[in-house]
């Protein structure tokens, strides 16, 4: 599942993200979403979130929904 409807991503889920800092490379960082960023339904990139690390970036792939 990618992570552009924000209706799918919920706090708890584990998901790929590709931080700010690597949108060039396409690089993916694994965590735990804490909080959701992005206010509208859906987002073309992802949706915005907040891991529980602290790290910020947008989903690109839900691994585990709760």
């Amino acid at each position: 599942m990618d992570g552009k409807k924000r209706s799918d991503v919920k706090p708890g889920i584990e998901v790929n993200v590709i931080l700010k800092q690597d949108q060039r490379s396409g690089k993916k960082t694994r965590g735990i979403v804490k909080d959701l960023l992005t206010n509208s339904a859906t987002h073309p990139h992802g949706i915005k979130v907040r891991l529980e690390d602290g790290q910020v970036g947008r989903v690109c792939e839900i691994l585990s929904a709760k």
